[in-house]
């Protein structure tokens, strides 16, 4: 803990930079990280160079934004793209759902939109609490932050995320992540099933909220982050759970090519969960 406070203190350039190397180190001595990255790539038909680099930027930035001081918020170190979207769809009053993949710098997402929005809207974002004690209390206190609380991804943290939605308020979900059994169905991501979380769409069905799309750009040299915002490409009439979860995929494959070199390729996106057959 004292290392990774210390760590948050630093600039950003530096903890970019020593991130990307950290990124190359890691791809160099696990053959299983490097083969899953280079074939997710592969699959999607994009370039795997750049993201290697970013998925160390993306580990080294955590201490600075968990553990940043809560008397000095993000401000300028986070520009919009579309924040006119948030504002209409917020303005409907049916609650707001931002949906993000591994991009970016996802995690300042959910900060920028409680510091510019969450006085009149509160954002609750979802999370996989970690395994191990000390790391869960860490995760779950530094993700609390003013106007933004964060739920656990069981059933009490659905619960959570309904009732802000049915107050207007907006959560945050990653759909590109590998749910547990019996909260997903298989859907194509990249031409190839993936086990896909239909959190989302039962969300949108029973509260009627409004969807957009998120994403981070991390700028280089430490320079900050621009968020872009998104809409989401809702199917006509009133779709069924599995066109509303396909939609979603479709989605986030959209926002991917955005910028390839930022998702995070080497995530095991293509597993069956523990209790979940596979398909041929």
């Amino acid at each position: 803990m004292f290392f990774l406070r210390w760590m948050s203190r630093w600039p950003l350039w530096l903890l970019h930079g020593l991130g990307a190397a950290a990124g190359w180190w890691a791809f160099a001595l696990s053959p299983s990280y490097r083969q899953r990255l280079c074939a997710n790539a592969r699959r999607a038909g994009v370039p795997w160079v750049g993201a290697v680099a970013s998925a160390g930027r993306m580990l080294f930035e955590i201490p600075w934004l968990w553990l940043r001081p809560r008397t000095r918020p993000l401000g300028d170190w986070v520009r919009w793209d579309g924040v006119e979207k948030v504002q209409a769809a917020l303005a409907q009053g049916r609650g707001l759902m931002i949906l993000t993949p591994h991009m970016g710098c996802f995690e300042a997402a959910a900060q920028a939109y409680a510091e510019r929005f969450g006085a009149a809207h509160p954002i609750t974002v979802m999370f996989r609490p970690a395994r191990k004690p000390w790391l869960r209390d860490l995760v779950a206190a530094s993700r609390d932050r003013d106007h933004l609380t964060a739920a656990p991804a069981a059933v009490a943290g659905i619960r959570q995320m309904l009732r802000a939605l049915k107050k207007g308020e907006a959560v945050g979900v990653l759909p590109d992540q590998v749910p547990p059994e019996g909260m997903g169905q298989w859907q194509p991501f990249f031409g190839q099933p993936a086990y896909t979380m239909t959190l989302a769409a039962r969300l949108m069905q029973q509260t009627g909220c409004v969807p957009v799309l998120f994403w981070c750009e991390r700028l280089r040299w430490g320079r900050g982050f621009v968020l872009h915002v998104r809409d989401f490409p809702f199917p006509p009439g009133e779709p069924s759970l599995d066109v509303l979860t396909e939609a979603t995929n479709r989605a986030m494959e959209l926002l991917i090519r955005e910028m390839p070199s930022q998702y995070l390729w080497g995530y095991n996106r293509y597993k069956a969960p523990r209790g979940v057959e596979g398909v041929a």
